[in-house]
């Protein structure tokens, strides 16, 4: 089981019910196991992170960006959990 930060669970779940139109669209085709059969979760937490799609099986995680990571903070935090998240296997 991956390590999270509980306090992210609410946070989580409030993503899940508020989907972004992209994030809908891609959902529509990874859930269900509807690629190639692979399971993906949705607003997945890992670390102190919450990550947009994760399928445990290929360990691949799918980050869909929005206009908050264009920002100077949004580029420094994606830096960040880019740098974290190869490391948490």
């Amino acid at each position: 089981m991956l390590s999270y930060d509980k306090q992210l669970k609410a946070l989580s779940q409030h993503l899940r019910k508020n989907m972004t139109d992209a994030e809908n669209r891609v959902w529509s085709k990874l859930r269900r196991k509807q690629l190639k059969g692979y399971p993906f979760y949705l607003q997945k937490s890992i670390g102190k992170y919450i990550v947009d799609f994760y399928s445990p099986k290929t360990n691949l995680v799918i980050e869909l960006d929005g206009g908050q990571h264009y920002s100077e903070t949004g580029k420094t935090t994606d830096m960040t959990r880019t740098m974290f998240l190869p490391r948490w296997e």
